[in-house]
């Protein structure tokens, strides 16, 4: 049984990389999105210390609200 080669069909399987494709972390309308070098990523430690200071300016700053135990 010979395959038939249908040019409406959708392709399928592997696709060549096309060369003007734009990186999408690079586009001008995404604003906190960088792709870095290998390398040079950010620490994770710098997003735990803006975990500890976000929380720690929040509780700070509910402990004026009146009302509070």
């Amino acid at each position: 049984m010979a395959a038939t080669t249908n040019s409406t069909a959708p392709q399928t399987g592997a696709q060549a990389v096309i060369a003007s494709a734009v990186d999408p972390a690079r586009r001008p309308d995404v604003l906190l999105r960088k792709r870095r070098a290998e390398g040079h990523e950010i620490s994770a430690w710098w997003m735990v210390g803006a975990f500890v200071a976000v929380s720690a300016a929040v509780v700070s700053l509910l402990s004026w609200v009146p009302g509070g135990s």
